[in-house]
Parts: structure tokens; sequence; C-alpha cells
């Protein structure tokens, strides 16, 4: 029995139930396979260090046992690193499967999870701020900022979260594709929010909004404009 049997009818892959009426959906989207691979699963240091392990070995049983010997004894490990870049592959594929990153003009929806999928619902107005990092490729990651009193595990997130930040983590689209495009989507939809909240009493600051800005050099992180 699949997950969307358990939703209302007429609800998007990825969406925790049909749209409200008037809210409209700017983008959708997924990781890239490769993006995923590369940058979350970190596949070339794995190979590096199976590579330099089977080398390592491989000296040592050639000046005892000459290039036969260094064969024999290099050639398991590279076919154990071998292995592990497939699995790492085959993960990297369900997470480009499974996962659905859906931006309207409210709100970001995160659907995340290979086994145990869930949904996040970040609205817009309680998003801080959100910053853009652009690779070579054009691909990117957008991590959303949110207000101190709202967190989400880290490990709940995890491929789908800024690196590094346990503490306070940080929801994230990871490796999206056209992120300059995505950025340029956002950033009204966030200005928009901050223009209908301004004036309420329950609000003591605006969120900064993603710049999304043309100058940043791939893989630098172009950091949310202050307001």
């Amino acid at each position: 029995m699949s997950e969307s049997e358990f939703l209302p009818e007429g609800t998007l892959r990825g969406m925790p139930g049909p749209l409200p009426a008037g809210e409209r959906i700017l983008w959708r989207g997924a990781p890239t396979l490769s993006g995923v691979l590369l940058r979350a699963f970190h596949a070339r240091l794995v190979m590096l260090w199976f590579a330099a392990t089977a080398t390592v070995l491989a000296l040592g049983a050639a000046a005892s046992g000459g290039p036969v010997r260094a064969l024999a004894v290099a050639g398991p490990t590279l076919l154990i690193g071998l292995g592990a870049l497939g699995l790492l592959t085959f993960l990297a594929w369900l997470v480009h499967r499974t996962t659905v990153y859906t931006l309207t003009d409210r709100r970001v929806v995160l659907h995340v999870g290979i086994a145990l999928p869930i949904t996040l619902n970040l609205p817009l107005a309680q998003i801080v701020s959100a910053d853009l990092r652009l690779f070579a490729d054009g691909s990117g990651d957008i991590p959303l900022r949110l207000p101190p009193g709202e967190r989400v595990a880290y490990l709940h997130l995890w491929p789908h979260a800024r690196p590094w930040r346990v503490s306070r983590p940080e929801p994230m689209l990871r490796s999206i594709p056209e992120a300059r495009s995505v950025a340029a989507l956002l950033a009204p939809a966030l200005a928009s929010q901050v223009k209908g909240t301004i004036d309420s009493p329950a609000r003591t600051s605006e969120p900064a909004i993603l710049t999304g800005r043309t100058g940043a050099a791939p893989g630098r992180l172009a950091p949310a404009a202050a307001r």
C-alpha cells in the first residue's frame, strides 16, 4: 500500500494534502543524483581512500613478492571500493527518486525519506533567511534558516540539511538543478511575506531575503541580504 492511498484525492506527490484555495505552486523539483552522490555521500573521498589503501598495500607487497603479489593484495581492496561506490550510487538514486521539493507562494514543502518518508511544511513567514550556494554545473544548495523556537532534528533532515549545523539544523534544498532560477522565485515570495506581516504586532523582526546574487561564484555561499 502506497503512501498516496492515505491522502485526499487530488493531492500532488510530495504534498501533505490538496492546495488551499488561492495558493500557487511556483516550482517543484528534486536533488540531482550526481550532487547527492558527490556532495552528500562524498563518493570522491570514499574512492580516494580505497585507492590510497590499495596503493599502500600494493607497494608493500611488490617489495617482497613482485607485481603479481601486489595485484593479488590490492585487487580485493579495489573491488570492495567499487562495491562501496555502487552502494552509494544506489542510495543516491533512492534519495533522488523519493525526494520532492515544492515551493509555493506561501511555503516550502520538503518530502524526504526513503524507508520512512516525512513531509515538512515550512511557511515562508517563518523562514528567517535563505542562502544560495552555487556549483559549477548550475546546481546549488538553498539552506533555510528557521526561528530559534522552530527546530527539526538533524537526523530527520539529513541529507536535506545544511552541513555541520547540528545544534540549530537548517532544512536545505540540496543540489537542485538551475538553483539560480529557483532562488529568483524564492526571493520575491519571501519578500511578499515580509510585506504581508511587517505590521503584525506579533512579529518582532523581518526575515532576511535570499539575494540569489548573479555574481555568486560556483562553490561559494551567497548570504541572504541583511535587513
